[in-house]
């Protein structure tokens, strides 16, 4: 018997903010919002896994065309979104997990109804979706320590920081490494985690 191997790609979705309101001084209590927690915020209520799947199929046929639409279409599934977080993790075949990540790479906007400029990051791929799953809680909880570390900063300083960045880190965090390990690769041990044998 043939095993079908599959991989998931852990998904976040970046709203950048048009107005820069992180380079505008704080004009009301509720405007200190750190930058790290601006560009990380609760994707739309229209957005969900079926909008997610449209927007990959499209963004494939426009990369790859019909070679690329058939590829994938037996093996692409949304196993989880999160709107709150605006976390996805997508399934598909091993073989072809690069044509969704270029697809994934290249969308700067939402479809219709939405019609949003957004970033998809593809944050981790990995062969089980425990895994998958595994990073997500580290990248959420470091995400919480910057935010916590941008909201001391600017609360010392009296003044809300422009140079809070995404990538800024929290002292003492020497774990992270933001882009070396994206991709996981097997071990002898490892087997797919599908509730769908």
């Amino acid at each position: 018997m043939v095993r079908i191997k599959h991989r998931y790609l852990l998904v976040n979705i970046l709203y950048p903010d048009t107005k820069s309101s992180h380079l505008r001084p704080a004009s009301k209590p509720g405007d200190d919002v750190p930058y790290t927690v601006q560009f990380r915020r609760p994707s739309p209520d229209q957005v969900n896994g079926g909008l997610l799947m449209r927007l990959i199929r499209d963004g494939v046929v426009e990369l790859f065309g019909d070679y690329g639409s058939g590829k994938i279409a037996g093996s692409l599934q949304v196993k989880y979104f999160s709107p709150a977080t605006s976390t996805a993790t997508i399934r598909v075949s091993r073989e072809h997990y690069r044509l969704v990540w270029a697809a994934l790479t290249f969308t700067t906007r939402l479809p219709r109804p939405v019609d949003q400029p957004c970033v998809i990051q593809v944050v981790r791929v990995s062969g089980t979706i425990r895994k998958a799953e595994e990073e997500a809680i580290r990248r959420a909880g470091l995400s919480i320590r910057r935010a916590e570390a941008a909201a001391k900063s600017s609360n010392v300083s009296g003044v809300a920081t422009a140079s809070a960045t995404p990538l800024a880190v929290a002292e003492g965090d020497d774990d992270v490494d933001m882009f070396n390990g994206i991709e996981d690769r097997d071990e002898p041990g490892d087997v797919d985690d599908d509730d769908d044998g």
